[in-house]
């Protein structure tokens, strides 16, 4: 009796100091709001870590993808869901960084109807140029903007690609005409095709026509060069920039009242998610970089970019009101 009654304090003991975190979290589906369509990169991503956190918290996670609104649909839906544990959303510098600066008003407050969880995975961001009668080289990709206008295709005005060509270009001194599109995959095949001269395209999407050379590489405008483009320099070794470096990135939130210990359950399963080895392993064969870091790291990133990104989207007076 003495034994048992010992065995079931020390199990009260456990279950208090362990269950915040476990009781607390609801026992049904999770939505994963995404605000890109099935299929492209952001989709892809949310799935593969979907999959992983779901088996570690006991519950389906199911994608509920809201395209739109450069992300602000889906990012809405989140702001504005309960905050029980139950929805979480997809949320890039594309939503947390530039659509802050693009927008006078957005339909939540980006500063806190989002609770950042932790980061998840960058994308590779490569300069490419037509397949023929364009300029085949970093050298002469500059000579030709600096000796008249060339168009330059994007998945739309604030995407990643957007202010990335923009960033470089403002470190280049060169001027280029912006043509946007509704998406990359008609972006990339006008480049295909010549209709414009260069655009910024994501290994995610891009890594096929970037290696068997459907479109032309010039630069990537990572920090380092990548293993499977050995011969591909980056946009510091190209044109002497310092210190540049570009990238789509993601990371995942909850909505902004979400508790502190549902917030940290997700967290902690998000961390183990991105460190399983096929979980890295399937994002290095769709162009992505797992991306480690918590809460913290992940409110680091906002900052960090919207240093960068904020006086750039300013200085080109872009605003999509």
């Amino acid at each position: 009796m003495t034994m048992l009654t010992r065995r079931t304090a020390l199990a009260a003991g456990l279950a208090t100091l362990a269950g915040p975190a476990l009781a607390a979290f609801p026992d049904r589906p999770i939505r994963w709001l995404v605000g890109y369509p099935p299929g492209g990169g952001t989709d892809v991503l949310a799935r593969l870590v979907g999959q992983s956190m779901g088996t570690r918290l006991g519950v389906p996670i199911v994608i509920e993808n809201r395209p739109g609104a450069a992300t602000n649909i889906a990012a809405e839906a989140a702001a504005n869901a309960p905050p029980d544990g139950t929805t979480v959303f997809t949320a890039g510098n594309e939503t947390l960084v530039f659509n802050p600066a693009l927008y006078k008003r957005l339909p939540f407050d980006a500063d806190t109807g989002l609770r950042p969880l932790g980061l998840m995975a960058r994308f590779h961001l490569v300069l490419c140029t037509k397949p023929e009668g364009g300029p085949d080289s970093p050298a002469a990709f500059l000579a030709a903007a600096k000796a008249r206008s060339i168009d330059y295709a994007s998945p739309g005005i604030g995407s990643p690609h957007h202010l990335a060509m923009e960033r470089l270009a403002r470190d280049l001194g060169i001027k280029l005409n912006h043509v946007p599109y509704r998406g990359l995959a008609p972006a990339m095949t006008d480049l295909m095709n010549g209709t414009v001269t260069a655009a910024v395209l994501d290994m995610a999407a891009g890594a096929e026509v970037i290696r068997t050379r459907k479109v032309q590489p010039l630069a990537l405008l990572s920090a380092a060069r990548l293993e499977g483009l050995p011969d591909l320099p980056t946009a510091r070794e190209a044109y002497s920039l310092a210190g540049f470096e570009a990238y789509a990135w993601q990371g995942l939130t909850a909505p902004g009242k979400t508790p502190d210990e549902i917030a940290a359950r997700l967290s902690r399963d998000l961390a183990a998610s991105i460190a399983e080895p096929a979980v890295q392993a399937r994002m290095r064969e769709i162009g992505l970089d797992p991306l480690t870091g918590g809460p913290e790291e992940h409110r680091a990133m906002i900052a960090a970019e919207r240093a960068i990104y904020w006086p750039l989207i300013k200085g080109l007076g872009l605003s999509l009101d």
